[in-house]
């Protein structure tokens, strides 16, 4: 899909200049130490410290499959925890991944992005340990985020 940026790299050091929003799955069952976080938790501590708040606290707030904590991280820099697994095994109604969650997710993730001016940067969301498909979720980068003008830079770790 033309309008997402693929490079090798670490999604938790994004390229390029001005404000920078780091998106990514996660589960919602309050876990968070598997996959992607830990790469988030090894350069900021308060995106897993907040989620976990949000978690904790959910009969008083948004957090549910769908929804979207922004995080702070650094002058220039947010993350999104967007929850998009429901679970965190396949098991019985199949993988993890819920792609109505991850669009509903990338909505947010937009409004965000267009508020801050920023762009948005990843891994491939919601293909490792979620289990979905990369041709169902580019699609919605592309219908939620590209169509938008909104840079997306989508990195693959070595």
């Amino acid at each position: 899909m033309s309008g997402i940026s693929y490079v090798q790299g670490d999604a938790t050091a994004p390229q390029g200049k001005g404000v920078k929003i780091i998106a990514h799955v996660c589960n919602d069952l309050g876990g968070w130490g598997k996959g992607f976080v830990l790469a988030v938790s090894r350069r900021w501590r308060e995106p897993e410290a907040a989620y976990r708040r949000w978690h904790r606290e959910r009969a008083g707030n948004d957090f549910g499959l769908g929804a979207v904590q922004f995080v702070q991280a650094g002058p220039y820099v947010w993350v999104a925890n967007m929850v998009g697994q429901h679970g965190i095994r396949t098991g019985s109604q199949g993988v993890p991944v819920r792609y109505d969650a991850i669009d509903a997710a990338l909505e947010a993730v937009a409004a965000k992005a267009a508020e801050l001016g920023a762009s948005v940067h990843m891994p491939r969301i919601g293909c490792g340990l979620a289990g979905g498909k990369w041709s169902r979720i580019e699609p919605l980068i592309g219908e939620r985020l590209v169509t938008r003008g909104i840079a997306v830079t989508v990195y693959d770790h070595d």
